[in-house]
């Protein structure tokens, strides 16, 4: 039928005075056979798919369906009223979990600024001391008594001044230390939020999963708050002591479980006894001890850079003075700049201050995990061997390892004896 429609098309053309020729109509007459065939695979092919779609909706539809009648089994006395009460629990989780991502951008952001007040203080600061020490150097090669004595003298003792004054600043709020807190407070705030997420991807939350969650908000926003006055964290404390971001709990021996096993046996707890004890008494005690060196250092530090410009400053002013009190004047004025340089760089180009926030937080990631594993044989609130492959994992170990540490520890008369500490990551 289609051959005949072509013929007659062709014949009956205003542009066609001659009659194709047999050659012609037979290749028409091909090209016509394929573009019907392809427009009934293409039929077929559409058809074949609304089949599939609809065979798929049937299938989530039914499954759906199965998955309700199976909740209402599981819990056949779920009513109105506990329904409501699960919709107000993950509300609040939803509204603490915002609270808790905006902070973590905010923290984020606090950050990056004061990374770059640590950049951009350093270099100021070096510069206008290198600038001072010059003209110290310039003034006293020039002519006793000269007007530009008078101006190079003057110019370096202001600028020495202003060092000193920048230095004692930037020295008391320590702006590495503070770019350290502002990123760990941002990776644990990254991780609450990651937890508050698991509870409500598990199902079933409870007003004690929303207490916890806010006691964890506001023991972290306590341990990195985020003003620099009045509530800034001590920078050389007397005492080195760890960081403590999580809410503290009293023991209370009321909360054990004992009749309840929960994957927990004997020989489960002596080893999470021995691995606490070799976390206090090695890991914990090892940073510690680095971060009192690294906090007497930064100390030291901290106390040399501004007494350096000081003392240049008092040397530039008396630059030009007779021979003996001018050339001590001018050793005063360029040495005395050249090495507060050198020690404003070694403190916070080294970032001295960073260096004791990181020693003092992993301490506290080992008291964390001492607590942990403390307040979980109390109360056994996780299963016994899902906790213990935590640990391992929290440690950079395997079951096997963490259990051959936990037994070094007990065959050993001093835990001090065990020859390797409990992390493996640092």
């Amino acid at each position: 039928m289609s051959t005949l429609n072509s013929s007659g098309i062709l014949h009956s053309s205003p542009y066609s005075a001659v009659s194709p020729s047999p050659c012609k109509k037979g290749t028409f007459m091909s090209i016509s056979k394929s573009r019907t065939t392809n427009i009934q695979n293409l039929q077929t092919r559409v058809f074949g798919d609304e089949l599939e779609l609809g065979r798929d909706l049937i299938i989530k539809s039914l499954t759906g369906t199965l998955l309700k009648k199976q909740a209402n089994t599981i819990r056949p006395g779920r009513d109105s009223a506990d329904e409501s009460a699960d919709s107000l629990v993950l509300a609040k989780l939803y509204a603490i979990l915002e609270a808790v991502a905006d902070r973590v951008e905010m923290h984020k952001n606090i950050g990056e600024q004061r990374k770059n007040w640590n950049s951009l203080l350093l270099s100021s600061i070096n510069t206008i001391t290198l600038a001072a020490a010059t003209m110290s150097g310039v003034a006293a090669t020039t002519a006793v008594g000269s007007a530009p004595v008078a101006a190079l003298k003057m110019s370096s003792t202001l600028m020495f001044l202003a060092a000193t004054g920048m230095l004692l600043i930037m020295n008391k709020i320590q702006p590495s230390q503070l770019v350290e807190e502002q990123r760990s407070a941002t990776r644990l705030f990254q991780q609450l939020h990651n937890e508050v997420q698991t509870v409500i991807r598990i199902g079933h939350p409870t007003d004690k999963d929303v207490k916890e969650a806010m006691e964890k908000v506001l023991a972290l926003d306590k341990a990195y708050p985020l003003p620099l006055l009045g509530v800034m964290l001590e920078k050389f404390p007397s005492k080195v002591e760890p960081a403590v971001w999580w809410p503290q709990q009293a023991n209370d021996s009321s909360h054990k479980t004992g009749s309840k096993s929960n994957g927990w046996s004997s020989k489960l707890e002596k080893d999470m006894r021995s691995i606490a004890e070799v976390l206090r008494i090695k890991d914990e005690a090892e940073y510690l001890r680095l971060g009192g060196k690294a906090l007497k250092f930064n100390k030291l530090l901290a106390i040399s850079g501004p007494f350096l410009t000081g003392i240049a400053a008092i040397g530039s002013a008396f630059v030009g003075s007779s021979s003996h009190i001018g050339f001590l004047a001018a050793m005063l004025g360029v040495v005395g700049g050249a090495l507060a340089s050198i020690v404003n760089t070694f403190e916070h180009g080294g970032q001295i201050g960073m260096v004791f926030e990181m020693y003092r937080s992993n301490a506290g990631f080992f008291k964390l995990m001492e607590e942990s594993i403390e307040s979980n044989m109390m109360e056994r609130r996780e299963n016994g061997e899902l906790f213990e492959m935590k640990v391992a994992l929290q440690l950079g170990r395997s079951l096997s390892e963490l259990r051959d540490l936990a037994s070094a520890s007990s065959s050993s008369n001093e835990v001090e004896d065990v020859n390797e500490f409990g992390s493996k990551l640092f």
